[in-house]
């Protein structure tokens, strides 16, 4: 038997999440790449260590994903885009639970709903990057080469900066409307487990299944 549960997180909900990490990108000023990605990294393996519901299991990817992008030589993030994602892991693997983890089934549940949050404010980001990923690995294969070998291609260039672009412009539109707003199905939100599960190489410790 199975359960279904629902949470609704209001305006003001939402806007205090919203602080937190403003708050998190402050912090994360202060710190490099290598001490942040160190730090989410721990919180990814204890999650997959831990052997945690399906509900879990399918926003780990999001997790996952953001820690490659700030690892992925290719992906180049500006100081200024690197800053945001930096923020979210920053956030995201403080020493602060709601649900401790050790708790059996839920004690990861409210780093999932956290996970959730900082995906879907970084939607464009994640939506660019899981193109870039996907072109990298199809062009690489029809060079004969292992996406993993590639580096910093001059052939991924124009690509790379043309989804930066839309990921800039994308966020352009968004900015001074509410959290949350935008996030519908014709951004690859609507469901947004479906844009969690992309399977093409990117730099991390993990595979995800």
């Amino acid at each position: 038997m199975s359960l279904t549960l629902t949470i609704d997180f209001s305006d003001e909900d939402l806007e205090r999440f919203t602080g937190q990490i403003e708050a998190a990108k402050k912090d994360a000023e202060g710190k490099s790449n290598e001490e942040i990605v160190a730090a989410a990294t721990v919180l990814l393996e204890k999650a997959q260590q831990g052997n945690p519901p399906i509900f879990v299991k399918q926003r780990l990817p999001a997790l996952g994903t953001l820690i490659a992008m700030l690892r992925d030589e290719a992906w180049a993030l500006s100081d200024e885009d690197s800053l945001r994602v930096r923020a979210a892991l920053n956030y995201l693997a403080a020493p602060i639970d709601i649900i401790p983890d050790d708790i059996p089934v839920f004690g990861f549940l409210d780093d999932a709903v956290m996970i959730e949050l900082c995906a879907r404010k970084l939607s464009h980001e994640i939506e660019a990057y899981d193109d870039f990923c996907e072109f990298r690995e199809r062009e690489a294969e029809r060079r004969g080469l292992k996406p993993e070998t590639v580096g910093r291609a001059d052939w991924l260039q124009g690509r790379r900066d043309e989804l930066q672009e839309r990921m800039h412009r994308r966020r352009g539109r968004e900015s001074g409307r509410g959290f949350g707003q935008g996030y519908g199905s014709s951004s690859g939100y609507g469901s947004p487990v479906s844009r969690y599960t992309d399977n093409s190489w990117r730099p991390g410790p993990f595979k995800f299944r």
